[in-house]
């Protein structure tokens, strides 16, 4: 790729995502984004199929570091020996959300662009996909502490579905806000305290935390 081309890729991705930062994706003009670019619609069309595609360019590796860190910290704390996960319980998703934090931190327009203005795109849904991955885990954790002798009372599913929701856009929150990076970890542990406590006492584990 020479200068010439790597230049006018530069230009398209500014455009767009000024464009798409403004108005959102399903608003957004590809008319606009190839005339604030300073190209032709023919050249855009040599480097992209559609809006979509131009899209998933400045969102689609964000979106898979996400998905990918947040499935991995899951599948890392389900493969812990039963016994070790109660004191493990809150640890891994507090580390997997501090390194998403500081991802956010190094990808801002990026991460801005996923999570504010990617409606009408599959990527809208990314926060839903992540609380039924949630919700899911929550679940195997239950019948985790049954095998370990516990008693564990039976958890409304709508209402474990709202607690999971609010957990997760509360995170997010963190994120679309910018919180200067230093208060952000400080959010990031205080939720997660708050968190860890309230589903420890739901589930009927309650514990003195640190």
């Amino acid at each position: 790729m020479g200068e010439e081309e790597k230049t006018t890729l530069e230009r398209i991705h500014e455009a767009a995502a000024a464009e798409f930062m403004e108005k959102g994706f399903q608003a957004a003009s590809l008319r606009n984004i190839v005339k604030n670019a300073g190209v032709t619609t023919g050249a855009f069309y040599g480097y992209y199929g559609s809006k979509e595609e131009l899209f998933r360019t400045l969102v689609g590796d964000v979106y898979e570091y996400f998905m990918n860190g947040y499935r991995e910290s899951l599948s890392a704390f389900e493969a812990l020996p039963i016994e070790e996960q109660p004191e493990h319980m809150g640890h891994a998703g507090h580390d997997c959300m501090i390194r998403m934090l500081e991802y956010s931190y190094a990808h801002r327009d990026a991460c801005h662009l996923l999570l504010e203005c990617s409606r009408g795109t599959r990527y809208e849904y990314m926060v839903d996909e992540m609380i039924e991955l949630e919700v899911d885990s929550t679940r195997k954790y239950c019948e985790v502490l049954k095998k370990l002798g516990n008693e564990v009372p039976v958890i409304d599913k709508r209402l474990e579905h709202i607690l999971v929701t609010g957990m997760m856009n509360a995170y997010f929150e963190i994120m679309i806000h910018d919180v200067p990076k230093e208060e952000a970890l400080h959010y990031v542990k205080e939720l997660n305290d708050f968190y860890t406590a309230g589903w420890e006492r739901i589930m009927g584990q309650e514990r003195k935390i640190p």
